[in-house]
């Protein structure tokens, strides 16, 4: 199971789910804070980050028969959010993340968690990327995979981005 928000998907989550692809027969992969979009943080859909998950899956030639894309509520991190995410998705026995909180509530429960190689984490990262757009800078485009900047642009997500980060930060964006 692989769990993260998908702000948008980018090189990094990328490389994650090939990792999962070449190690597992399945890969459970939860869209965190599905309730949540039209903010600074996450202001993509549910529904347009699992096109982003499965233009993706299917522009890097993995199979996508192994990949279950399933969505999960905004909740507070702790050791309950694992009861949910039970309930959300089938059946897993490895956590892969990188993450130290998903880690720590996860193996709190018995899940074995695994840490994927990390990849250029300075650069792939979701906020780099939203901050990039926000910005003006078409730096962005060489830190997602194709589809995603397609599907951006599809939904207007750089104009999203750009008003969102203005009501965020008055003046700070002044040329974005």
């Amino acid at each position: 199971m692989v769990i993260a928000r998908f702000q948008p998907l980018h090189y990094g989550h990328l490389n994650v789910l090939k990792y999962c692809s070449e190690r597992c027969r399945e890969v459970v992969v939860v869209v965190g804070m599905a309730s949540q979009s039209h903010t600074p943080e996450n202001p993509f859909t549910a529904g347009e980050r699992i096109l982003m998950i499965r233009e993706t899956i299917k522009w890097a030639k993995l199979p996508l028969e192994k990949f279950i894309t399933v969505t999960l509520p905004t909740l507070e991190v702790s050791r309950v959010a694992v009861h949910y995410v039970k309930l959300y998705s089938p059946p897993f026995r490895y956590v892969i993340t990188l993450n130290p909180i998903i880690q720590r509530i996860f193996s709190e429960e018995g899940y074995r968690v695994v840490e994927p190689p990390a990849v250029n984490r300075d650069s792939y990262r979701g906020s780099v990327i939203r901050k990039l757009i926000a910005e003006g800078s078409d730096e962005w485009r060489h830190l997602v995979p194709p589809p995603v900047a397609s599907i951006i642009e599809r939904v207007d997500g750089v104009n999203r981005i750009k008003m969102l980060y203005r009501e965020k930060l008055p003046g700070y964006y002044a040329t974005a």
